[in-house]
């Protein structure tokens, strides 16, 4: 069986799913003559469709409105290095390496 005879297995099964999806579009029928006793009228043409204004575009930059879903990741990234970091200093202060913060309460700590 080769790929070719299984891509047109596949569309013949696809097929009658999607004209249940999308039934085809209404058969056009013509238009019925004019009775014989009326003389035949200009068409008169439709009046013309209201212009719509163009919406304005919108660029995210330009809007101070930020989706809080990344706001709050962002926090608990910055939250997660902090611990992370706190956890770095105690784990190489217990082996003797020195990190702590260099001036506490305003006094420089020389190490």
């Amino acid at each position: 069986m080769g790929v070719d005879d299984m891509s047109h297995r596949i569309a013949r099964l696809v097929e009658p799913l999607l004209r249940l999806l999308w039934p085809p579009p209404p058969a056009r029928h013509r238009a019925a003559p004019p009775p014989a006793g009326r003389p035949d009228r200009a068409p008169v043409a439709p009046p013309p469709r209201p212009a719509c204004a163009p919406e304005p575009y919108y660029a995210g930059e330009d809007s101070a409105l930020v989706r809080p879903y990344l706001a709050a990741h962002e926090h608990r990234l910055a939250e997660e290095r902090r611990r992370r970091a706190r956890r770095r200093t105690l784990w190489l202060a217990v082996h003797g390496i020195d990190l702590g913060p260099r001036v506490i309460h305003g006094i420089e700590i020389i190490a």
